[in-house]
Order: structure tokens, then sequence, then C-alpha cells
């Protein structure tokens, strides 16, 4: 960016010509379907839900917002998750425990993938193949070598397939995008990120329902290809704890922090993954960690140049949790929360100084006298190169949901045979980064990743 247009730039912050938000709308172009909208007959997504658990029901009611949308099936293993559904979507609900039976209803048009990680290349494959549209929650796939089958079903079906991180297509990200793109950090050269809690449901142990037997949860179905073991209930509700059905702090958390920066930086991700961490506290029987650190080598790619990243998940923060991502610059900062985004600028100054800690106090007086005189002429006063605040935020509107906009983004393209923001190449590579953290953890080794290749 050239200092007449970073100036330009600073000079339209100042005068809040940036404070309105980016229009939420898909990489087609169009202005999403507000929620309520009227939406044409011929435009009606008819959608079932496999996997009725927390993530099911949550995607559900931002789903459900946008107007054209009917839920017609859904799928679980539990039955008390059937019935709940029952409950609140009503009793005309075609419900299952065979999800083979929703792909094979010509009436549906869309499926949420929104099972245990452990199936969600199966399904996600056979739904492809059944030529329905897609919604994977993250992460896309539990194992590293999974990821090319589920690409290759996405290449060769019309269906379209969305990965659910949903801070892909929020307003902040878009707003922190533009932002980098303009080239108002300066040479990035680091970014540090976070996601942290403290709390027994954010540290997974969620609540078992009493009725909870082999009697109420196809346990056989839920444990696929891991080896027989008899039902137990702990590892059905809080399967995210075991690395049989689940991806860990990783595969959770780590995915959404690679999802957003990737998004803000059009990076296609790092090169060198190594991970460290332990079990700290939730010794509860879970196979995985609950402090999770990673560091990440960057190469150069077309949208940035090399930089290095540093990610954290800690699930015994007493100081009560929080996530923020980082992007630090030779000229400046940009901090991303959940609800809002803050500019930082200060660049460095082209005279170096003296004085303090500099060597020039080390000199004799007659020598600091002559470097004096000689730093006067080599480095003349000059205007402050940055203009306009030196801070900026801007906020979310008060009620904006970024999980309702992803589904308006998969929606959108669904009806125009458009693109999405996280299709499934983005969605391996947000999630092949945090898989390679795991595979480094647990085999104490640097992980080599090639981010065009995919391998």
């Amino acid at each position: 960016m050239s200092t007449r247009t970073r100036r330009r730039f600073l000079r339209q912050l100042s005068t809040g010509l940036l404070a309105a938000p980016l229009l939420p709308t898909s990489v087609t172009g169009k202005t999403l379907a507000a929620p309520g909208a009227h939406v044409g007959p011929n435009d009606r997504i008819n959608l079932a839900c496999i996997g009725l658990g927390i993530q099911g029901f949550n995607d559900l009611a931002a789903a459900l917002q946008h107007p054209g949308v009917k839920l017609v099936a859904g799928c679980d293993l539990y039955t008390g998750h059937l019935e709940r559904a029952r409950e609140l979507y009503g009793s005309e609900l075609f419900l299952t425990r065979d999800y083979r039976e929703i792909l094979a209803r010509p009436d549906i048009d869309a499926v949420i993938v929104a099972t245990p990680d452990h199936w969600h290349d199966t399904i996600t494959i056979e739904a492809l193949d059944a030529g329905k549209h897609v919604y994977c929650e993250k992460p896309l796939v539990q194992q590293l070598d999974e990821g090319r089958a589920v690409l290759e079903a996405e290449a060769r079906n019309p269906g379209i397939l969305i990965v659910g991180s949903q801070r892909v297509s929020s307003i902040l990200t878009e707003q922190a995008r533009e932002l980098y793109r303009r080239g108002d950090l300066g040479q990035l050269v680091l970014v540090e990120t976070f996601n942290d809690r403290f709390s027994a449901l954010g540290a997974w142990q969620y609540s078992i329902p009493r009725d909870a037997s082999p009697e109420t949860v196809d346990w056989d179905i839920f444990l696929k290809d891991t080896g027989d073991r008899p039902f137990d209930a702990e590892r059905f509700f809080r399967w995210r704890n075991y690395r049989d059905y689940g991806t860990g702090v990783a595969g959770d958390l780590f995915v959404h922090l690679f999802s957003g920066a990737h998004r803000i930086l059009d990076s296609l991700g790092p090169e060198r993954v190594y991970a460290t961490g332990g079990l700290r506290y939730w010794t509860d029987g879970r196979d995985v960690p609950d402090v999770f650190i990673a560091s990440c080598d960057y190469g150069e790619q077309e949208s940035h140049p090399a930089f290095n990243m540093q990610l954290r998940v800690n699930f015994v923060d007493g100081g009560g949790g929080g996530s923020r991502t980082r992007f630090v610059g030779t000229e400046g900062s940009l901090e991303v929360t959940g609800s809002s985004i803050t500019l930082r600028r200060k660049t460095l100054p082209a005279a170096p100084g003296y004085g303090g800690w500099d060597s020039y106090n080390t000199f004799p007086a007659a020598q600091r006298a002559e470097f004096e005189e000689w730093y006067g002429k080599e480095y003349p006063p000059a205007p402050p190169a940055v203009e306009g605040p030196n801070e900026w935020t801007y906020r979310a509107p008060e009620g904006y949901s970024d999980h309702v906009h992803h589904f308006g983004n998969w929606f959108d393209a669904i009806r125009n045979d458009g693109m999405v923001v996280e299709d499934g190449a983005f969605g391996f590579r947000a999630a092949a980064p945090s898989l390679a953290a795991n595979e480094s953890y647990f085999g104490r080794k640097v992980v080599e990743w090639d981010p065009l290749k995919m391998e």
C-alpha cells in the first residue's frame, strides 16, 4: 500500500466511513435473504439433520431462521434426541436411527451432518453421492487420510458442500480481511490465537440422561469401526473426550482458529506443525489433553509473507476463558474477538534513536558529541509516519449471528448454483493442521504438511 493510499484510508477511519459493517453477502455478490423474508415456492429447501445432539440442535436453530427452509427429517442414535426433535419441530417430522433412510428420500434436498467426528467422512460422502447438498460440521474429517475421498466426492457430485466453521462467514472476519488486504499492518510476522474455557460443560462434561442404556442408544452403530466394547454412556454422550470418536481440542477448537485466520489472510495453511500440552486437570477418563499448544510455520504464499502462528486451548483457565486472534505486523496489530475487531497502528520510525539502552551511553564525551552532530544530519526531523487514529474498533451489530449468516451463505449457493466461503478444500485445509497437531502431540514429533497439495 502506498503512503498516500494508507493515509487516505486512515482518514476514512477517523471520519467513520468504515464504521458501517460490510454487507453479509455470499461470494456470488448477492445479498443474503434476511430471516423472515419471502422466498418463492421454487426456492424452498427441504432439510434433514443427521446427528441431533448439542451441535445438531444449534445448527437447526440457526438454519431455520432463514426463509424457505423446512425441516422434514432427523436422525440420531439416542431415542431421547429424536423425542426432543418431535417436541420442537412437530409430529409430522420423519425420524430414524438409520441415516441411510434419510439419504434415500428424494424429497430431501440438503442435510446437516452433526454427528461425532468419526462419522463425518462416511456420511458426507454418501450424502453427496445421493445427490444431497451437505453442511458438515467441523472438522471435515477425523483422520488426515480421509480428506482426499471427501474432496473427490465433492468434485464428482453437483451437491454443494460447506463446512461448519461459522466464523468464516462472519462480518467481523470480512472486515478484518479487508483491513489486512489494504496492507495496514505492514508486513505480517506473527499470529497469536487462543480459545480458553473455565467450566465443566466447556470441558465437555456434558449432561448424560438418566435413561441412557443399550435400549435407548444404538451403541453398535455409534462404534462404527473403532472396535467392540461394552456400552458406555460417557463415551457416547461425551465422545469429544476420546480419540476413537473425536479429535480433541484441536479438532473442536483449533479448527475455528485456523479457519478464521486462513479466511482473513487468504492462506492455504502452514507447512510445519509442532504441538505440546497435557492432561492437567480433567482426569475423568478422557484420553486427550485439556491444555494444548501448537506452533506453526507458514511459508510465503501469494497472499502473505512467511510468518509464524501460535495456538492455545486451555480448559482450566482460572481467568475465565475467552477467545482472541491477534495479527501482528511491522506497522500495527489487528485483534479479532467474537464480537469486535480492533486495529492498532504504530510505525517504527526511520531514525533508530539513541540513549537509553543504546551503546551510545558507553561512548566517551567527545564521541558522544560527534555522534549527536552526525545523527542530526543523518536523520532530520520528519512528519509522523501515521496519520489518523492510532486505534479503531468495530463491533458487530447487536443480535448478529455468524452461525445464521454461515447457513445463509450455504442456502444462497444452493438456490443460485453459487459458491460457498468454506468448501471442502477450505475446510480440509483448516482441519489438516489441527489433525497434524494431534499427530505431533501423540507422536512427539514435528509434522510436515504441504498446504497446496494437501498431503
